[in-house]
């Protein structure tokens, strides 16, 4: 099933609630491919440890400033 979506001021788009309630989580990978997207479900109880993912991007994220250690620490803790 094909849906267009439209991203907000700030980037961000919204999954209908149809495919989140599809996966038992509300993590999801996001990968560039090309010339597209690709979203994917994730649970990070089953992550597989050599798997890298980018939890924080200081350019994304923080208008490419750097963060006191502390608060990358908090951002890490949301994260899991």
């Amino acid at each position: 099933m094909n849906t267009i979506v439209k991203a907000t001021t700030k980037g961000q788009i919204t999954i209908p609630a149809k495919w989140r309630n599809r996966f038992n989580t509300d993590r999801f990978l996001v990968n560039i491919k090309d010339t597209h997207l690709e979203i994917k479900p994730i649970n990070l109880d089953n992550i597989d440890e050599r798997q890298e993912y980018t939890v924080f991007d200081a350019i994304r994220d923080n208008k490419g400033k750097g963060i006191k250690a502390k608060d990358l620490v908090k951002i890490l803790k949301k994260t899991i």
